[in-house]
């Protein structure tokens, strides 16, 4: 997720194989904020620093939710409210 004007995404995917009968792609996304979430959210009265670090906070919990350490998950949740914060 690119969080400012002024973020760069680099990415060279590289696999190594060594079997002769496996067939495997890989890839990778990148993107900036979903501006229609954003406007929705904007459009309901939420402050744009808010609406941001919703959708970033939203686009994370998903990651946060496969760690099995229920501690460590809620650490990290923790350090990235701070972190959203602190940019804000």
């Amino acid at each position: 997720m690119l969080l400012d004007e002024d973020s760069q995404f680099l990415a060279k995917p590289e696999l190594e194989i060594y079997a002769d009968d496996v067939a495997c792609s890989h890839g990778s996304t990148t993107g900036a904020i979903d501006e229609t979430a954003l406007f929705y959210l904007r459009s309901r009265g939420v402050p744009m620093e808010a609406a941001r670090n919703l959708l970033t906070l939203s686009f994370l919990a998903e990651a946060l939710a496969e760690i099995e350490d229920q501690a460590l998950a809620d650490e990290l949740q923790t350090r990235l409210e701070g972190w959203l914060a602190r940019r804000a």
